[in-house]
C-alpha cells in the first residue's frame, strides 16, 4: 500500500540482509543480525552525526504501513540495543531514531529502514541535511568495530 518503488526495483537493503553487498554497502558495515532485522552503519553521513545505523527487516516491505508487527517490534528491539552500545561508545550525549515513509516523507530508499543516530549538544541534526558523498568503507569501519565488539558481535 501507498508503494513508490519503480518496477524491476533492485533493493540495496534486500542485498545487504542476505549476506551481499554493493559499491555503498559492505558486510563489514553489519553490527548485529537476528532472525527479523539486521543493523548496519550508513554509509550517509550527516555533518555532526557521523557513523549512524540502519535497522531494517531482513525481508522486503517498502514502508511502515507494509510492516508486519513482528518485524516492527524486532527492528525497534535491535534499534534500542543499538542505541545503547551508541551511547556506551561513541561519547555522544544521548540518541535520536526517526523513520521515514513515502517521498513526501524524505523516504529514499523503498525498504523499510530506521535510522538511529549518535546525538551531540548543539549538533543541529533537524536542521541539517545528509553529506552528498557516501563515506568509504574505511571511515565506516572504525564505529562498527565498536559496536560489534560492545555487542559481542564481532
Amino acid at each position: 500500500m501507498f508503494n513508490h518503488a519503480p518496477s524491476g526495483y533492485e533493493c540495496p537493503f534486500c542485498r545487504l540482509a542476505a549476506g551481499g553487498g554493493d559499491e555503498r554497502r559492505t558486510q563489514d558495515d553489519v553490527v548485529r543480525r537476528t532472525g527479523l532485522a539486521t543493523a548496519f552503519v550508513s554509509p550517509r553521513w550527516w555533518p555532526k552525526n557521523h557513523g549512524h545505523v540502519l535497522v531494517v527487516p531482513n525481508a522486503h516491505f517498502e514502508n511502515l504501513y507494509d510492516l508486519p508487527s513482528r518485524y516492527g517490534h524486532a527492528i525497534h528491539d535491535l534499534a534500542r540495543e543499538v542505541a545503547i552500545a551508541i551511547r556506551h561508545t561513541y561519547g555522544c550525549d544521548g540518541t535520536s531514531v526517526r523513520q521515514h515513509n513515502e517521498p513526501a516523507g524524505n523516504q529514499d530508499v523503498w525498504h523499510y529502514h530506521m535510522h538511529v543516530f549518535p546525538r551531540y549538544a548543539g549538533d543541529d541534526l533537524y536542521f541539517t541535511h545528509p553529506q552528498k558523498d557516501f563515506r568509504p568503507a574505511a571511515e565506516r569501519r572504525p564505529y562498527a568495530d565498536r559496536l560489534r565488539a560492545y555487542l559481542g558481535s564481532g
